[in-house]
């Protein structure tokens, strides 16, 4: 039976499939840097339309398909496809469904207009990456997330999935990054968050401006540790969690070669 820690990374983009912030490139230096200091690798981010199925060689997980994800009471199916990452031996897991996610663009459309369902594709999201976990029957002992449209999956692990075997020993990391949208994130997105009656309107509080930080502060103050993933962030969020009593903080480095990471998913592993 294998030794190794499992690192789970679940984010928005990863270099080189999508890159929309500079973390993305630090996503995909963190999967291989892990990989090469004898931790178990997976990663999750959406399938968006732009990302090119032909070039990055993904092709569908038979055995992980017929999943529904329900959200606000409508069910919706999650294919899931993989693909390698190049030079490494490491498997990217996409989540894929036709009607949020293959689109010619991301987050607006061409006229960069905010998508009026973003609000359903983060929760589909969110909840997705966490069935898809359930679905491999491989428990994790480090869950990093980033971007902000991973912001509820600290949330949902401590209340709607607390009691899920393969989260029990699950310790959960959450990045944050520079704000890179004005827009609300869709009407009622809060109240639709509650995914499960678990989930009661106190815990929904971080998240109620329901915007982009919001959502990052949502994700930080559930995870058990915090990193900053950009120089410039939200004052408000800079101020509120870069000292957080009894979380591990990481503050972001310019050409950092990421030991400081290895050595928290350690620390945490062993917790």
């Amino acid at each position: 039976m294998s030794t190794k820690k499992r690192i789970l990374f679940i984010a928005n983009e990863m270099s080189p499939y999508l890159e929309l912030t500079e973390f993305s490139e630090i996503v995909n230096r963190l999967a291989i840097k892990s990989n090469d200091n004898n931790f178990e690798v997976r990663c999750i981010m959406p399938r968006f339309g732009v990302i090119n199925e032909r070039r990055h060689r993904l092709h569908e997980v038979v055995r992980l398909s017929g999943i529904n994800v329900s959200v606000d009471n409508e069910d919706f199916p999650l294919q899931i496809k993989v693909a390698s990452l190049p030079n490494a031996r490491l498997q990217i897991y996409f989540l894929e469904n036709e009607d949020l996610f293959k689109r010619k663009f991301v987050f607006t459309d061409e006229n960069e207009k905010w998508f009026d369902d973003n609000w359903l594709r983060t929760i589909f999201y969110c909840k997705g990456a966490l069935e898809t976990v359930k679905k491999f029957g491989w428990p994790p002992d480090i869950i990093h997330c980033s971007g902000w449209m991973t912001g509820l999956i600290p949330m949902y692990l401590k209340t709607a999935y607390k009691k899920e075997p393969v989260f029990s020993n699950s310790k959960t990391i959450f990045t944050i990054g520079h704000n890179t949208f004005k827009e609300k994130i869709g009407a009622d997105f809060v109240k639709k968050a509650a995914i499960h009656a678990s989930i009661k309107d106190k815990e929904l509080e971080p998240f109620k401006e329901n915007n982009n930080t919001a959502m990052f502060r949502g994700g930080a103050t559930y995870a058990d540790a915090i990193t900053f993933g950009a120089i410039k962030v939200e004052k408000k969020l800079s101020d509120e969690f870069s000292k957080v009593k009894g979380k591990k903080v990481l503050p972001f480095k310019e050409d950092s070669d990421l030991t400081d990471y290895l050595q928290l998913y350690n620390d945490l592993a062993q917790k």
